[in-house]
């Protein structure tokens, strides 16, 4: 097999599959309970399942109350742990179930981690809940007591202890941490703790009965505890079979990475409920990489005990399909509200940005008057949207909009609907607007230089240096500042001329992903601004974007199209994401990006943008690294003083050489193979 083909047996790409159970329960009745358990566990493994949780004292129920005490119910309880080992081992799906343990004369509530017939270690519960309907305390132990750090139990030794880690030695940044459901409610959780020992998946066997209300205040819990722990979150929680004396118990599981839900179960089911995913150990790693928090601190001793982690023989879908599919669009949110809410924020931030800096800059002095700035207003989305961050924020400052400058500056690619468009908004937003054409000034700067007049790359970046020297030159005139209108993609790509559009004395958009940059722009239109107005922003958005340096074709329309040339903005967008926030190799944002625009992009045209992406990423680094000022508005930033520090002559080679391996083998293979390429 050549180095272009791999070994598509058992490969991950970072995903681990998991389930949370709520099997159907009889109190006291072990056989019983035994039973539905491994029978999930079946169900599992031909799901390609490879961690199962069970609820807490799933074994023998949790409502057993004072039979606790009963030698027999303990018997079988260890004889039911017996056939969940045997099971483990024929099945090769690994499992944490709950029942209770014997120890020098305590009993403990506690959970058992089983992987491949091998008991790996047992965690006892360490909060025993002592009001109301829980009296915890009359029976079990708390696991701080215990005498022992090990365990004989089911024929089996294994570490006994609320210490325990349990990392998977054949799965690179798999490692279980165990905590038991109210150690999840306390003020300091255990799994605070575990994530910090090196926990990835947080696992949580637990008996928590319904109230009204409660499931919410629930379902927040977890989700924070997550997203605070940057780690997978498996909730598994008793269901409708246990005794409704006083109590009733919904069944309701979680699985939460990150702060994320992935599954739900339904709740208040008789039958056994069970939710299948999986989650991104990859995508774990790379946050807690991020966060000093996991860098600069420790969680204490921990006893850390590696163990094998089998794989089920039947395939299952492949990794990766159980999670929702991912957004196509990273960067904006698809549900209407949220989008609303997100955009209103961002905008918000642009424009207390922007009234920071004039506070500062344009501070009354003897002699002049209120804040000006300058922005070259092309009639194309980004300049649009730092006109309007201006208009917005000298608003809140109280200061006079025609102390903003609208400069259109056509030259010879400039069409009708775009000067048109940004003469009519610059008119009904009250701001100054001066019209200076640059084609004669251009041409002579050409001339100078021995220019042949060819419509190359110098034709096109002469241009933009001249647009920013006029703006430059303006602000100083009239002793203000310019403000730029670039944004986050173009940036990522180089797609700005170095000098020119790249450079100002404020970058505004610098912050703001091109799809994003849409979303507000519409979103003022929707919100902020009368109808004339709205007019001119909705066509502004419906206008394809272009840089309007070539001439334009014999219909009067632009013959350039950015997309067409450095991709489609939402496949960039999300390259961007995935790559910077994310940290995941080429195979895995071209597998994410599959999923996400399938049916919409061929995998070659994925596979052809996602090289154009790294090259452009990698070669224009060097006019990042020459960027002004400019507020950071979504996750993603590439401020060299702030998020993203690369050297400007860094070689991209591992990642071309990654999507040609890609490309080659989707061409020889097809492209279900080219998918499962080893990271």
């Amino acid at each position: 097999m050549g180095r272009n083909e791999p070994d598509l047996a058992g490969l991950d790409l970072g995903y681990l599959r998991v389930a949370a159970v709520s099997p159907s329960v009889r109190v006291a009745d072990v056989a019983h309970n035994t039973r539905a358990t491994v029978e999930a566990l079946e169900r599992l493994a031909a799901h390609g399942c490879r961690l199962a949780v069970f609820p807490e004292l799933g074994l023998t129920g949790y409502t057993c109350a004072d039979l606790f005490h009963q030698e027999v119910l303990a018997d079988a309880a260890e004889q039911g742990l017996r056939e969940v080992l045997r099971a483990s081992r024929r099945l090769g799906v690994a499992a944490v179930v709950g029942l209770p343990v014997r120890l020098d004369g305590r009993l403990y509530n506690c959970a058992a981690l089983v992987s491949g017939g091998r008991l790996v270690g047992v965690v006892p519960k360490v909060c025993l809940p002592t009001a109301g309907e829980y009296h915890e305390q009359r029976w079990f132990t708390s696991g701080v007591l215990r005498t022992r750090d090990e365990v004989e139990l089911a024929g089996d030794q294994a570490p006994f202890g609320e210490d325990l880690v349990f990392p998977a030695r054949n799965l690179p940044g798999c490692a279980i941490g165990v905590e038991i459901c109210e150690d999840l409610w306390t003020p300091q959780p255990a799994s605070g703790r575990l994530a910090l020992g090196g926990a990835t998946v947080l696992v949580n066997p637990s008996a928590s009965n319904d109230l009204a209300g409660k499931s919410r205040r629930r379902r927040d819990l977890v989700r924070e505890q997550a997203a605070r722990c940057a780690a997978a979150y498996v909730y598994a929680a008793a269901g409708p079979g246990e005794s409704s004396t006083d109590t009733v118990f919904g069944g309701h599981s979680m699985i939460v990475e990150n702060g994320v839900t992935l599954a739900e179960s339904r709740r208040f089911g008789f039958e056994t409920e069970q939710i299948v995913t999986d989650v991104d150990l990859q995508h774990l790693g790379g946050e807690r990489a991020r966060r000093s928090g996991f860098s600069s601190s420790t969680g204490g001793p921990l006893r850390r005990v590696e163990f094998h982690l089998p794989r089920p023989d039947a395939d299952g879908p492949d990794p990766g399909a159980l999670r929702p599919v991912p957004t196509r669009t990273p960067f904006v949110p698809e549900d209407p509200d949220d989008r609303a809410e997100h955009c209103c924020e961002a905008f918000t931030i642009q424009t207390t940005a922007l009234c920071t800096r004039l506070r500062h800059l344009a501070a009354p002095r003897p002699g002049r008057g209120g804040p000006v700035v300058s922005i070259g207003l092309s009639g194309g989305l980004d300049s649009t949207l730092a006109l309007l961050v201006a208009v917005r924020s000298f608003d809140r400052l109280g200061a006079d909009r025609r102390g903003i400058v609208a400069v259109t500056m056509p030259g010879p690619g400039t069409t009708g609907r775009t000067r048109g468009n940004a003469e009519a908004l610059a008119a009904l937003l009250g701001v100054t607007c001066e019209v200076i054409p640059i084609e004669e000034s251009t041409g002579h700067h050409l001339d100078a230089i021995g220019h042949s007049g060819r419509h190359d790359a110098t034709f096109q970046n002469a241009q933009a240096r001249e647009r920013t020297r006029i703006l430059m030159d303006v602000a100083g005139l009239h002793g203000g500042f310019n403000l730029g209108t670039g944004d986050l993609t173009e940036l990522a790509l180089g797609y700005c001329t170095f000098n020119g559009d790249q450079m100002s004395m404020y970058h505004v958009n610098a912050g703001v992903p091109k799809t994003l940059v849409r979303q507000l722009v519409q979103w003022c239109a929707d919100t902020l601004f009368d109808e004339d107005t709205a007019a001119v922003l909705r066509d502004i958005c419906a206008t394809p974007s272009t840089a309007e340096l070539l001439p334009p074709n014999e219909d009067g329309r632009s013959s350039q199209h950015t997309e067409e040339i450095v991709g489609p903005d939402e496949l960039q967008d999300f390259f961007l994401f995935h790559t910077v926030r994310s940290g995941f190799s080429p195979t895995k944002v071209f597998r994410l990006a599959q999923r996400a625009f399938d049916g919409r992009y061929a995998p070659e045209q994925v596979l052809k943008w996602l090289g154009i992406f790294y090259y452009a990423f990698f070669a224009n680094q060097f006019k990042r690294s020459a960027m002004p000022d400019g507020p950071k508005v979504t996750v993603v930033g590439l401020s060299p003083r702030a998020d993203w520090r690369m050297p400007s002559d860094a070689v991209s080679t591992l990642w071309l050489r990654e999507v040609a391996d890609l490309r080659a083998l989707s061409a020889r293979q097809g492209v279900d193979d080219a998918t499962r390429v080893a990271v």
